[in-house]
């Protein structure tokens, strides 16, 4: 039906997952690598691009082994990184809290929460490490929360049942990134890793079919160098920027994880992004970026809305017979725990309703009045008092007073560039790891499973399996012709950029297609809205690319030009997240039809016709993109209808 916009290719398969009982495979795999002898090791260069919690821990762990790491990241410090934005927690099957939780529990409720859209075997070993990486953390001196003798504290997220969740109050993205950034500073300091920060990867270096380094462009003075190496690791960040408005930082963007799609990597299941429930509102235009309020904050307040429409009278004037408290309502066994696509649908409905609070309606209570009567001020402030005063500098409102105001924004995209069980894209010599490949939360991110991802790849599974490739691969020096074409490739789309000369800016073009992009497949998608906007966003990149503004040089510091690039991406790939979401005519997870909801409003899967990984292929810039896909096959995990009630 779709099939106008894209073409057919040939099936996909992951041919480096093990068989055998799933819990076996891991250890299988990891025997079956080959090595790289230690004294080897230093004679071959990975270079990383990233250095969040993703690329900061495989820096490390591979600096650590005595691996040549060259690493780059265009903040101004590792520290920098959006993963220092993370604020609730890490999930991490211990079982501290003897409630019956296990590595088999954890595996099931990341398959169920993904909505039955991912890998059994690639779950199955990010829940067998999470218990290590708290080990890992614990050492390096992470100071996770305690209980009063001295245990580690544990708190529930949304999508299970038991407490799993480790944190820090609400500054765990922050201190795992600081005990991340610690390590990979001691391996800078032993002379193991050649750290870059204010560089940003432009290009990547193929020769023969290989990854074999990557261009980059020094922000400071717009210098262009290559660097070479056995082996390129993307741990660059989600996309949600297409967005516009999101959570996340702003100067997060898609061009690593897209220029090497262009070069052949296959970009999988790009229409599946998250939206996060728990979301300081709108408040106007001038907004450049979305705050996001902890889900962990769903642990002790209630989310309720007024029961009848057009109700604009303050929360404190409205008594308890009249408030809809609809998690817990609709939702009776989970209630304000449900998992966040679920919760976010929830939201938009009673605000289309007429329910909806604050400004333009736009807003849903999360009152906190119940756990302060239970625990007192003191308790919640010392578990959620950061994050409180940061609602209350950004709004002027007092959380402790009155209820916090909260709409689901973009948060999180679990789409990225397809990767086998080693995380190898389709370009051999190029590894993916973190929220840059789609590996391990199919249509939907369970909470707290992104910091989990992000060091279960970096500090356990790439180091053992990047080995691998380079022990089989006997690379030779790069040949001056691939350097000097992937050179030429950033410095003519550079002057491009800069020629154009138009008479809009580059944030006016992102806003739009933002705005086209929230309105035709944010949170909800039809076949009508789809079209609609895959009709409206070539038109717009177009117009980017005969009217945009673009000041000053390339041979200085120049956050326009550097803006101007990411924006051409993203338009590019604003147009595949459609054409996906298009030929996808299943309701799962991150991704709702309109037309594919049953009679509760429910999200209605089609697992017959859709499940299956769908990984595009890159076709020039004139050509359709190319669907391959990869069938999924559920073993131990039965797709059943997902309810939460």
């Amino acid at each position: 039906m779709y099939d106008d916009f894209y073409d057919s290719g040939a099936p996909i398969a992951d041919a480096k997952a093990p068989k055998g009982p799933i819990e076996d495979r891991w250890t299988t795999r990891k025997f079956e690598a080959k090595q790289v002898n230690p004294a080897n090791k230093r004679k071959k260069k990975i270079i990383i691009i990233g250095t969040g919690l993703a690329g900061g821990s495989a820096g490390a762990t591979l600096g650590e082994a005595g691996y040549h790491v060259v690493q780059f990241c265009f903040q101004d410090s590792p520290r920098r990184a959006h993963s220092i934005a993370a604020q609730g927690g890490i999930n991490a099957a211990k079982n501290y809290r003897n409630d019956g939780d296990s590595v088999y529990r954890l595996f099931y409720e990341t398959v169920k929460g993904g909505d039955f859209r991912s890998r059994e075997s690639n779950v199955y070993r990010l829940a067998d490490i999470s218990r290590n990486i708290i080990d890992q953390c614990v050492a390096q001196g992470v100071p996770f929360a305690r209980e009063y003798g001295g245990l580690l504290d544990n708190r529930s997220f949304g999508g299970t049942q038991v407490s799993r969740t480790f944190y820090a109050r609400g500054q765990t993205g922050q201190q795992l990134l600081l005990g991340a950034y610690q390590a990979l500073m001691r391996q800078v300091e032993a002379g193991n890793v050649e750290l870059y920060p204010r560089h940003e990867m432009l290009d990547l270096i193929m020769e023969d079919g290989r990854a074999r380094g990557v261009v980059v462009r020094n922000l400071i003075n717009g210098e262009i160098k290559h660097h070479t190496a056995d082996a390129v690791v993307l741990a660059s960040g989600g996309y949600g920027n297409v967005y516009f408005l999101s959570t996340n930082a702003m100067g997060s963007n898609v061009t690593a994880s897209w220029r090497a799609h262009r070069h052949g990597a296959l970009f999988a299941n790009p229409c599946y992004t998250q939206i996060h429930p728990t979301c300081i509102p709108v408040s106007g235009d001038h907004q450049s970026k979305l705050t996001l309020m902890s889900e962990s904050l769903r642990n002790d307040g209630r989310v309720w809305v007024p029961k009848k429409a057009g109700d604009t009278r303050k929360p404190a004037d409205i008594p308890e017979d009249e408030r809809d408290y609809y998690l817990e309502r609709i939702y009776p066994s989970f209630g304000n725990l449900v998992p966040r696509d679920i919760a976010s649908r929830a939201a938009k409905n009673v605000c289309d309703e007429g329910r909806g609070v604050g400004p333009g309606g736009l807003g849903v209570y999360l009152d906190f009045a119940d756990a302060i009567g239970r625990l007192g001020r003191d308790k919640v402030e010392a578990k959620y008092g950061n994050l409180f005063e940061m609602y209350e500098r950004i709004t002027g409102e007092n959380p402790y007073d009155t209820p916090m105001r909260i709409y689901p924004a973009v948060h999180y995209t679990m789409g990225g560039l397809w990767v086998d069980y080693d995380l190898e894209s389709t370009i051999p010599g190029l590894f993916v790891i973190g929220e840059a490949n789609f590996s391990d939360h199919g249509a939907n991110r369970l909470g707290a499973s992104a910091l989990m991802q992000g060091l279960a790849d970096g500090y356990f599974v790439l180091p053992n399996t990047i080995g691998d490739y380079i022990a089989r691969n006997a690379l030779g020096p790069v040949a001056e012709t691939a350097v000097a074409e992937a050179e030429e490739r950033v410095r003519t789309r550079i002057e491009k950029l800069l020629s154009i000369d138009g008479d809009r800016s580059v944030d006016s073009f992102h806003r739009e297609l933002g705005h086209i992009m929230w309105e035709y497949c944010g949170m909800e998608r039809t076949e009508e809205g789809l079209r609609k906007a895959l009709a409206l966003i070539p038109e717009l990149r177009k117009e980017f690319w005969t009217r945009v503004k673009v000041t000053g040089k390339g041979e200085e510091l120049n956050q326009q030009l550097e803006k101007a690039g990411r924006v051409a991406d993203f338009f590019e790939l604003a147009e595949l997240m459609v054409i996906d979401a298009l030929h996808r005519t299943e309701s799962c997870g991150g991704h709702f039809r309109a037309e594919s909801q049953d009679e509760d409003g429910e999200a209605k899967r089609d697992d017959d016709g859709f499940s299956y990984v769908a990984a595009w292929e890159w076709a020039g810039e004139d050509g359709r993109p190319v669907l391959h896909k990869e069938a999924l096959e559920f073993e131990y995990v039965k797709p059943t209808q997902r309810s939460y009630k």
